[in-house]
């Protein structure tokens, strides 16, 4: 496919006519969020009101209408609130909405999903009630239904076979099973341990011997035996307990130190 082509295949799915048009991304609390999910598509849901006085950041207010407030009588919400206003400077941010293949209205098939930008995201408002009496009643009913507990202890007046005990659970079984076989760890070839220890000893200078056995998964007696000849075992601090390669076998600068592996409290 040559540019020219794939030019033309991105502006069949992706209509950027409206990528000039600035909008505004205004957060909701939840309950309004339900009642505009709950209202109508032709439900006028609210007003929205700004007002700004000379050299003086602009007032946004929104007033719900009385056709959501009502939607469910037994649920009483704030119908005003105001909208803390703040612009985006940071992210670019973007409105995006798509079209589902399907008859249009004069028959033609569209050859795939459209998808269209809707506009550049240019301030970000947020939503916010009044402190009055009817919102604070909200606010505690909303504490009390999250307090409570999704489980309850009920009394059983006979047997069910669901909570029926058993001698062992099957999480229980596999854990056995898999720390029976991490016991058993075979010896490799020496020298297939020993390329494990140097690759190792290439990302970190001192290493403890449980992470020796993690990296090498051989038996620690063996593994032992390996590291006393390749090896220098510290006694004294800052890294007792460690484990570093001899001169010998170090092919790295002494001036330029590796990045030291936090010691670990448990010896070797």
């Amino acid at each position: 496919m040559s540019r020219e082509e794939a030019s033309k295949q991105i502006d069949k799915e992706l209509d950027l006519s409206n990528a000039g048009r600035g909008v505004w991304l205004v957060k909701v609390p939840k309950y309004i969020a339900n009642k505009w999910e709950k209202a109508s598509g032709t439900t006028e849901v609210g007003k929205l009101k700004i007002s700004k006085q000379h050299g003086q950041k602009a007032q946004v207010s929104l007033t719900l209408s009385d056709a959501v407030i009502n939607l469910d009588p037994h649920e009483r919400i704030p119908k005003e609130h105001r909208l803390d206003v703040s612009v985006v400077t940071k992210q670019t941010l973007g409105v995006f909405s798509h079209m589902i293949p399907g008859k249009s209205d004069d028959g033609v098939i569209p050859e795939c999903e459209k998808l269209f930008m809707e506009g550049r995201i240019v301030q970000k408002l947020e939503c916010r009630p009044d402190a009055d009496p009817l919102y604070m009643q909200l606010k505690r009913e909303s504490i009390k239904k999250a307090s409570v507990p999704v489980r309850k202890v009920q009394s059983l007046d006979k047997i069910v076979q669901n909570y029926k005990p058993i001698s062992d659970h099957k999480h229980n079984i596999e854990y056995k099973e898999r720390k029976k076989n991490e016991g058993k760890k075979a010896r490799d070839d020496k020298n297939a341990v020993l390329d494990m220890l140097f690759n190792a000893f290439e990302k970190h200078q001192y290493y403890n011997i449980k992470d020796l056995v993690k990296v090498t998964r051989q038996p620690i007696g063996y593994l032992k035996e390996i590291l006393k000849e390749v090896c220098d075992y510290n006694m004294k601090n800052p890294h007792k307990n460690m484990w570093e390669l001899k001169k010998e076998y170090r092919h790295y600068k002494s001036d330029e130190k590796k990045e030291d592996k936090p010691a670990d409290s448990d010896s070797d």
